[in-house]
């Protein structure tokens, strides 16, 4: 049969990325103690293609894609699925991520009552022909916020919401990514409170209480969470944004923050 994807393109444009999306698939994602967490993963997965070629081979990404999805994932095993990629697809660069939930374990503060807590989370992996793989953790945590502002000038009471922090990092060369669990665990706490799924009468009184003795402007959230990443060993670049879903406005309080360290 012909194989019309490798006849000659004459446009001389070559495509830097060219795959699949929006593919869904299981993927087992190493935990922090060792084990696995089964999730269900929204995949992008594109390599680059040269001037020459007309297209590449579609088929092959999910030929790929499935071994590694039985598999418990993290760092080594994203760039030798990448590697696997150029080499199959005669590619000089490729990129893959996975958009998934992860789930962490939350115990109340005073009930000790223990719940999950689900995260919107995404690996992203990028890797050229002879290079190291270029890794990237993005995790979205939610948290308490208390207005100061409300606070102080109110005789009773303050407004508080619902907020998340997004948070991009890539570590350099020789250093390991850090878990999603520690990840969660030290954004959180850059909020007025923690968040948790299951709330006993008295949690719900100490959660309420601790945010009001922390009130934090969405800007005193973003600052704290950069002294806090600031501190992580090997971390080589980040982004932060932090978003506030405002109780009293129709509109969100918003701040964002990058930088190569």
């Amino acid at each position: 049969m012909q194989d019309v994807q490798n006849r000659q393109d004459k446009r001389g444009i070559a495509i830097q990325k060219v795959g699949i999306k929006e593919a869904h698939l299981p993927f087992l994602i190493k935990t922090k103690d060792g084990s696995y967490q089964q999730v269900l993963a929204r995949v992008r997965f594109t390599v680059a293609l040269p001037s020459q070629y007309k297209g590449t081979h579609m088929s092959r990404f999910l030929e790929i894609l499935m071994p590694w999805s039985r598999k418990p994932l993290a760092e080594p095993e994203m760039e030798a699925m990448l590697a696997e990629a150029l080499e199959k697809l005669e590619a000089h660069a490729a990129e893959v991520e996975l958009s998934f939930k992860y789930f962490v374990d939350k115990v109340a503060p005073v009930s000790r009552r223990t719940s999950v807590l689900d995260l919107d989370c995404c690996f992203t992996g990028r890797k050229e022909k002879g290079a190291p793989m270029e890794f990237q953790l993005g995790v979205e945590v939610p948290f308490t916020s208390l207005c100061p502002c409300s606070k102080e000038i109110s005789s009773y009471g303050a407004h508080n919401q619902r907020s998340v922090a997004r948070i991009q990092l890539r570590f350099k060369d020789g250093y390991d990514c850090i878990y999603i669990e520690d990840l969660a665990e030290l954004v959180e706490k850059q909020g007025s409170s923690p968040i948790y799924p299951l709330l006993k009468r008295e949690d719900e009184k100490f959660v309420t209480e601790a945010a009001y003795e922390n009130p934090k402007f969405v800007e005193d959230i973003l600052r704290d969470t950069v002294l806090a990443l600031r501190e992580l060993e090997g971390l080589g670049w980040f982004s932060v944004e932090c978003e506030n879903y405002e109780s009293i406005h129709n509109h969100s309080a918003y701040a964002a923050h990058e930088e190569a360290l």
